[in-house]
């Protein structure tokens, strides 16, 4: 045990992590003078357990739960919930009995599939889905009819829906009918109703990312346990992107060309014309949220 060091792990996350209960009814507890170290009753929530430490709740002898984390391939016909009222398969229908105590970290809605972390980190948990964290999820959607650039751009700018002003954080077109939506938020529905506030409808919708984690080739309905490594990668959005090195050759020469263009007009008629510099293809637009 120790009091002053920044090692070892303060007495009231070590007790949440035993399941004693959350860290605020752990400092309860702990002031309480119910909690001991090494025989030793502790009244402060901020003193560090070192592992070789016994704690004690009254005359239990406490120590922290396994924590575990998977991540699932859902396919779509689930919903993510341990039961369900109207008696639809859950998620919990394709994993193995000693998984089941796991929740799902978030939702997928029964008609959407993709990647779907379950753990029993409380922590975890709330570092993904606390909107302060704006841990980024790509989805790649599909609806019923083609639509234009405007389209994407009010999306990002913002739309009301059912369960208030939703908006894209970035979007990539893939084809007419089908993009990549980036969001940091994670209301109900909120792409399918999103989409619906500009008159289209999603047929299909698969997330592919959460932070920096990826599939990884996972097969659907399948999952797997995650690595620390893994576990982090969660918990990070990827760097801003910059254009392209032949989008910046290609933004460059177009300058170059209308300033020439525009020193052209001063000279005499007998001036040969400027010559309009040829622009490289640049691929596929994304489109981003402005910052404000």
């Amino acid at each position: 045990m120790s009091t002053g060091s920044q090692q070892g792990t303060r007495l009231n996350k070590y007790l949440a992590s035993c399941g004693v209960g959350s860290r605020r009814a752990c400092d309860a507890l702990i002031q309480e003078g119910g909690v001991f170290i090494n025989n030793s009753s502790c009244s402060n929530p901020a003193t560090r357990v070192d592992a070789d430490d016994i704690v004690r709740v009254g005359r239990k002898v406490v120590r922290p739960k396994t924590t575990e984390t998977i991540l699932l391939n859902k396919p779509p016909g689930l919903v993510c919930s341990s039961s369900d009222e109207l008696g639809r398969e859950t998620i919990y229908h394709i994993l193995p009995p000693h998984l089941r105590h796991l929740k799902n970290v978030g939702r997928l809605d029964k008609e959407s599939e993709g990647l779907l972390v379950l753990t029993n980190d409380g922590d975890l948990a709330l570092k993904l889905t606390h909107p302060r964290q704006k841990v980024e999820k790509e989805y790649l959607v599909t609806v019923n009819q083609a639509f234009s650039n405007e389209v994407i751009d009010k999306l990002i700018s913002g739309v009301y829906t059912p369960e208030g002003r939703a908006s894209a954080k970035s979007m990539r077109r893939i084809s007419p009918r089908r993009v990549s939506v980036v969001l940091e938020t994670g209301l109900k529905r909120q792409i399918r109703y999103m989409f619906e506030a500009v008159h289209l409808k999603v047929t299909k919708l698969v997330r592919t990312r959460i932070g920096l984690l990826q599939g990884g080739g996972l097969e659907l309905g399948s999952w797997r346990a995650l690595e620390e490594d893994e576990i982090t990668a969660l918990q990070l959005n990827p760097k801003p992107r910059r254009p392209a090195a032949d989008v910046m050759r290609a933004t460059k020469s177009g300058s170059s060309a209308k300033k020439s263009a525009r020193k052209s007009t001063t000279r005499k008629s007998t001036g040969r014309p400027a010559k309009k510099s040829a622009r490289r293809p640049t691929g596929k637009k994304v489109f981003r949220r402005k910052k404000k």
